[in-house]
């Protein structure tokens, strides 16, 4: 039977949990990728009425018609695209790593960092404290 706290479990399950929080960064910049294609549209529709009233009607109509509004993959505006991530790759990734901990750690997170923080804190030192001075227990 292998050890749930062995070195070999916490070091698999460390890789799990930076996998998912690289996961978290890429969701963020999907996120980005959302708000800054939306924001581009939005302008675009500025730039279309500034065109108009400077008199150049045709180039006004086309990015207007060709444009704004245009689907960034076929069928899907950002938005979409950030729900089907969310809704599928993301949350499948964040479930499998709870489970995960929640199997092998007793659902503590970061339990190498813990180690990492006792083993290289100064005990008594201010700023090297174990931890807040009423951590509730994990789960709580």
């Amino acid at each position: 039977m292998v050890e749930k706290h062995d070195a070999a479990t916490l070091d698999a399950v460390g890789k799990v949990t930076e996998a998912l929080e690289t996961i978290e960064r890429a969701r963020g910049h999907l996120y980005s990728f959302h708000q800054l294609t939306g924001w581009a549209d939005l302008t675009f529709g500025d730039a279309v009425k500034q065109l108009e009233q400077a008199g150049h009607a045709e180039w006004a109509r086309r990015i207007s018609e060709e444009l704004v509004g245009l689907n960034v993959l076929p069928d899907r505006w950002t938005f979409q695209v950030v729900e089907e991530y969310d809704d599928g790759y993301y949350k499948t990734c964040r479930d499998l790593e709870r489970e995960l901990l929640a199997d092998l750690t007793d659902g503590r997170r970061h339990l190498q960092e813990q180690q990492m923080k006792a083993e290289r804190r100064t005990p008594g030192r201010p700023g090297h404290e174990a931890g807040p001075p009423s951590t509730p227990p994990a789960g709580a």
